[in-house]
């Protein structure tokens, strides 16, 4: 009877103490608004941003890794790797040794675990202990249970914003012990607004006013559980967009007539795959050729590019003009009125930083940051150690907290 007491009493011991330290980690929920470029915050439109900004800590901007496309950004912010390092290269790309795409729109793709190189926050967090949640980010759905946040939701591209929000509130009620620390949340309206009409449409304007109504939304359901001042909200975009027309088109399958090449994406950045006796003599063509692209040998693509250093990566680079498309006759039209992955230093490029919470600075503002130093910044939240193959660095956004 003694040792039963005995037992009961120290399981009841580790309970509160596992309990305590559970309830000594902070929270931290990383909102992700698709395509809001930097400057939409200056519309006068987004008045939850706003209480942010003058309130916590923001950025100037939010610099993307290259090409500044949606997966491979929302990769970088997740793991602090440039997109060469952390294998999501691109939306849509191929292994060209056994032949499989990957495709964000194709579920068993974006699921299978080979892709991704990087280890994601969750990840790092998960192995230290700190339980994690994911209301849709790219890579969050993974087939490996242990590479996944404890809960998740599978992507739903129609799912209510409404019902995300509620989502995230109703993970942050469950019992302290198993309750996560760490959740993601995610919404696409400034990105597809602004691919559909354009950086200056009311109908962006629109999507600016819905987003930011969600933030607020998301406020007022942590005041209801009492615990907005517990709770740090960094708000971030994958990239930012620009404006593209019919009339700014360059078709490089036309210039290249008779060589037999192959053409992969559109837009902003295409790989073209030569025949290897007929390559040096494409790429001289396509050299004489540049008026608003750049051709790139892979191993000569800018350093500051970092995006050559992966095999899927293609031989034969070309970098549009801001507000640019290269195209192929599969696809002769562009009926776009806004693009992204454009270079990654241009500010139409950029998106935003704003985060406010118990561990972050008030009426903080500073210059442009990087997407990669996001993952470091998350591990100095948690006090946790952060992967050592990672590019982003603590020192260059650390100043951010207090």
């Amino acid at each position: 009877m003694k040792n039963k007491i005995r037992i009961t009493l120290i399981c009841f011991f580790f309970f509160v103490i596992s309990v305590f330290a559970q309830s000594q980690k902070p929270y931290v929920i990383l909102i992700s608004l698709d395509g809001f470029r930097w400057d939409y915050l200056n519309r006068g439109l987004s008045p939850n941003l706003e209480f942010i900004r003058q309130n916590g800590v923001s950025a100037l901007s939010l610099r993307p890794s290259f090409p500044s496309k949606t997966f491979p950004n929302h990769q970088s912010i997740i793991t602090g790797m440039y997109i060469e390092n952390h294998g999501i290269i691109a939306n849509t790309f191929r292994d060209e040794f056994s032949n499989e795409l990957y495709r964000m729109g194709d579920t068993s793709a974006v699921r299978n675990s080979r892709w991704y190189l990087g280890e994601a926050f969750w990840e790092t967090a998960e192995r230290n202990g700190i339980t994690t949640a994911s209301y849709f980010w790219p890579g969050s759905e993974m087939n490996l249970s242990y590479r996944r946040p404890t809960y998740y939701e599978n992507y739903e591209h129609n799912r209510p914003y409404e019902k995300r929000v509620e989502g995230v509130v109703n993970w942050l009620t469950i019992p302290i012990e198993k309750r996560p620390r760490f959740i993601t949340l995610y919404f696409d309206d400034t990105d597809t607004q602004g691919h559909r009409y354009g950086t200056d449409s009311p109908e962006v304007n629109m999507a600016i006013k819905r987003v930011d109504g969600m933030l607020g939304l998301l406020f007022t359901k942590l005041d209801e559980i009492k615990m907005r001042d517990s709770v740090n909200i960094i708000v971030v975009s994958d990239h930012g967009m620009t404006d593209i027309s019919d009339e700014r088109v360059i078709n490089i399958e036309n210039l290249l007539k008779g060589f037999n090449c192959k053409f992969y994406d559109s837009g902003p950045l295409m790989t073209v795959d030569a025949p290897k006796e007929k390559f040096e003599e494409v790429y001289q063509l396509l050299k004489k050729s540049e008026n608003h692209f750049k051709v790139y040998k892979k191993s000569e693509m800018p350093e500051y590019f970092h995006y050559k250093n992966h095999p899927f990566i293609g031989e034969l680079l070309l970098v549009a003009d801001m507000g640019w498309s290269l195209i192929s006759n599969r696809r002769s039209e562009y009926d776009s009125k806004g693009n992204h992955g454009y270079d990654n230093n241009h500010l139409d490029m950029h998106g935003i930083f704003l985060a406010i919470g118990p561990n972050f600075k008030s009426g903080y503002r500073t210059g442009t940051v990087w997407n990669i130093d996001i993952y470091p910044l998350l591990c100095k939240i948690f006090n946790i150690s952060p992967r050592s193959n990672i590019d982003g660095k603590a020192e260059r956004i650390e100043f951010l907290l207090k």
